[in-house]
């Protein structure tokens, strides 16, 4: 299924959400509000609450806080986001300059902090949702603590697989299970159903992240410019994947540590990766996690939405952007 067929089946409650979205960025600022809408002109895929509605579907019916749940979690996406390129110092995210480099870091900051806040309030709702927002701290603390970590590991050099793994769970897959779980709830779902969508998200993020951080070294265009991870000295699984069992392990992750200083080594590391045949390692552990993200929705009866989620795990296994 296709994302117009996807955005078809979700019908008025797709459009309800990117409404929700805009008229939740809404600030008596004018400053703020066209900030807002030249970010909201380039809005990328919108997965995270294309997920979250498709779930909330397949868990028996989207409601007005599923469709609130979906916005959120976009809205604190892309907060995310911005304060990535901030902190990593990005020109160019989705073909396009960067807020950090379009406004500066300092009122990029700033903007990136608004979006969260907006985020949060939305998430409490006009009930004050105490439930919801309790979830929406893990992936806030998980965002925090893989960014930490993350920079921990570029300066060592010395990521494992498991320090990987617990990066990209943190990073990206935490957010996703938010999905999961806040759509579950919002449908009403048994236990059951809920912590098989949480599985399904969860597996689901770390699937995505592993293809984009494939992509990195296949040289495809992804969000950001190709090969920067490496040059940030983010060992990611295609390098941990040609360095199992590798005897010039010691070597090369001195070569990334010398990064900064020799740029010319990131050359010479990708060609390493080929050789070792890193990119088929991580090709085979994101079909494990697509395998497990398929398995986990079988409690979930068989629908449109259900028959939408499949095919949107398994497009991570072949995705080019």
């Amino acid at each position: 299924m296709n994302r117009e067929k996807v955005l078809e089946l979700l019908g008025a409650d797709w459009t309800q959400m990117t409404e929700l979205i805009r008229s939740g960025l809404v600030s008596e600022v004018p400053l703020a509000n066209e900030i807002n809408d030249s970010i909201l002109s380039h809005p990328g895929k919108l997965l995270r609450p294309m997920i979250s509605l498709l779930l909330a579907k397949a868990c028996g019916g989207i409601t007005p806080d599923s469709i609130r749940y979906a916005a959120a979690a976009e809205l604190l996406h892309n907060a995310t986001l911005i304060h990535d390129d901030v902190a990593d110092g990005s020109s160019e995210r989705r073909g396009m300059p960067t807020l950090r480099s379009r406004i500066g870091p300092r009122a990029a900051v700033l903007v990136g902090d608004y979006w969260l806040a907006r985020s949060v309030e939305m998430v409490l709702g006009e009930d004050a949702d105490a439930e919801a927002l309790e979830l929406l701290s893990k992936p806030l603390v998980d965002l925090a603590e893989g960014e930490i970590l993350q920079l921990q590991k570029a300066g060592s050099c010395d990521t494992t697989e498991d320090d990987y793994l617990r990066i990209i769970y943190c990073k990206t897959a935490s957010l996703f299970e938010f999905v999961g779980v806040t759509a579950a709830r919002s449908a009403d779902a048994p236990d059951e159903w809920e912590a098989a969508v949480k599985s399904y998200a969860r597996s689901f993020g770390l699937a995505f992240q592993i293809r984009d951080d494939i992509l990195d070294y296949e040289g495809t265009q992804t969000g950001k410019p190709v090969g920067q991870d490496l040059a940030e000295r983010k060992i990611t699984l295609p390098l941990i994947g040609a360095l199992r069992g590798s005897p010039r392990e010691a070597e090369i992750r001195r070569m990334v540590r010398e990064i900064p200083d020799h740029p010319e080594n990131c050359d010479l590391i990708r060609a390493f990766v080929r050789e070792r045949d890193g990119i088929a390692y991580a090709r085979e552990v994101l079909d494990e996690y697509v395998g497990l993200a398929v398995w986990a929705l079988d409690p979930l009866p068989w629908t449109d939405a259900k028959r939408a989620l499949v095919d949107l795990v398994k497009y991570n296994s072949i995705r080019e952007v």
